[in-house]
């Protein structure tokens, strides 16, 4: 049965026009002009046929999308800035609660605070705080949604200093799986805030989500040197021992990747690995300078565009890699020593890519993160120093399934090096097994009794979901 026949034998027009005159956003369903342009996410590799799509411009439209949903008994895909890797912002045959239209934000600088609704993307978030000079930690593309990056943990340019985006939320509007509004803070209910520090979006819908920000910028010392492939080995030796002993304002990325056709890369080098080392400074331009000396001293780079950058501009420094529609898998944990058997499997792999659009990236973990108590919120692996994200990508499906099988290959040769943990903005749907090694029996459980008491039916289950205990 096609999506359009559930449509019309499941719900009715007559239903869905009762749906439609009770929210304000739109509401669309195959055959509707912009079906083909709504049902699309950031993720080309899924290529899902919802039933219907609202578009909700405030919390009344995401509590009426709820009931509907309940009423109806569809399955519930909830959207911010549609970038899940395993495209769980949509489905076939159900519902897609799209928050996109819910773009406020609010700075209260005297309190060194920002709010934001579900829908808002990290470069509009910034644009807005960065107008006091203030920040917190964010997404590496500027397109990602706050909220689902939120709720995953959030790894970014300020980990090091300002800790992850989860330890700085400081409250969160959740709409529940039973159609009620609920805040999550240190008064009210204080653990489902702790779930929600890395719990990812099981419990709820989080329409608006308040943050600690910090001074940053609005000039930070940040972006890439590049050098060539062939070098890998060498400059990831050299990283290994470098990072051991940083501040915490020094956060920095070793990313294996073939260049691509853009204008800072000399053009002889397009389509050839290399390894770029990228940074992010956030203190003083003159401390950042000497911090970042050593990664563009390392002889004959291919492209130095490391130096002084307004901030907004480093978020979205990454954003043409990253275009809409690009498809992408990703497999990712966390390195417990990046010892030489890790540094020569992930050089070997590098050099066999498949796909030019596949990376290999060794993001250094410590600092604010590894400070933060274990028990303070639901996100596990702190002490690690990197989390491993291994990118399998492409720019269509041409000869997808191989670069999906190259990741795979890359990260099992790699696991002696690695804790066995998962963190889960960067998985792909691996299932049941590799959730509960993102946190862990203990905090599995903790997690696990949180969902039995706000989602005991499990409708929020398209994340990388913890099941009721009934389930």
């Amino acid at each position: 049965m096609t999506t359009q026949e559930i449509t019309q034998t499941v719900l009715g027009d007559g239903t869905i026009a009762e749906l439609a005159e009770g929210v304000r956003g739109d509401v669309i369903g195959p055959g509707d002009p912009g079906y083909d342009e709504a049902r699309e996410i950031w993720n080309g590799a899924h290529d899902r046929r919802p039933a219907l799509i609202v578009r909700c411009t405030g919390v009344a439209d995401v509590l009426s999308a709820v009931e509907f949903a309940r009423s109806q008994d569809l399955e519930v895909a909830v959207r911010g800035g549609s970038h899940s890797i395993p495209g769980f912002s949509t489905c076939d045959g159900g519902i897609v609660i799209d928050l996109g239209a819910m773009q406020g934000v609010r700075v209260d600088p005297d309190a060194g605070t920002a709010r934001a609704q579900g829908g808002v993307q990290w470069g509009q978030f910034d644009h807005e705080t960065q107008a006091f000079g203030l920040a917190v930690t964010g997404g590496l593309v500027s397109t990602t949604g706050l909220g689902g990056f939120t709720l995953g943990g959030g790894i970014g340019w300020l980990v090091r200093k300002h800790g992850l985006t989860c330890d700085n939320l400081v409250s969160a509007d959740v709409v529940t799986a039973d159609g009620r509004l609920v805040t999550a803070s240190s008064e009210q209910n204080p653990e489902l805030l702790w779930g929600l520090k890395g719990g990812g979006g099981n419990f709820g819908i989080a329409v608006s989500l308040e943050y600690r920000v910090h001074p940053v910028g609005p000039m930070v010392i940040g972006g890439p040197t590049f050098y060539p492939g062939e070098r890998s080995g060498e400059i990831l030796r050299f990283y290994r021992d470098f990072v051991r002993e940083l501040p915490d304002e020094l956060t920095t990325i070793a990313n294996l990747l073939w260049a691509p056709p853009a204008p800072f890369i000399p053009e002889e080098w397009h389509g050839k690995p290399l390894i770029g080392l990228i940074a992010c400074y956030a203190g003083s331009l003159e401390d950042g300078q000497k911090a970042v000396a050593p990664l563009r001293e390392l002889g004959d780079p291919v492209a130095d565009l490391m130096g002084p950058i307004p901030y907004t501009a480093l978020q979205g420094l990454l954003d043409p890699l990253w275009p809409h529609g690009k498809h992408a898998y990703m497999k990712a944990g966390y390195v417990r020593e990046l010892d030489d058997a890790a540094i020569e499997t992930a050089t070997r792999y590098h050099q066999e890519a498949t796909s030019p659009a596949s990376e290999i990236h060794f993001h250094h973990f410590g600092g604010a993160v590894a400070r933060v108590d274990e028990d303070a919120t639901a996100y596990r692996e702190r002490q690690a120093p990197y989390v491993l994200n291994v990118i399998g990508a492409s720019h269509d499906s041409g000869g997808f399934d191989s670069h999906v099988d190259w990741a795979q290959r890359l990260y099992a040769d790699l696991e002696p090096s690695l804790t066995g943990g998962a963190y889960i903005n960067f998985l792909s749907a691996e299932g049941e097994e590799r959730v509960r090694a993102a946190y862990g029996e203990e905090k599995f459980a903790r997690l696990q009794a949180l969902k039995d008491e706000y989602d005991p039916t499990n409708m929020f289950h398209l994340n990388q979901n913890i099941p009721p205990s009934g389930a």
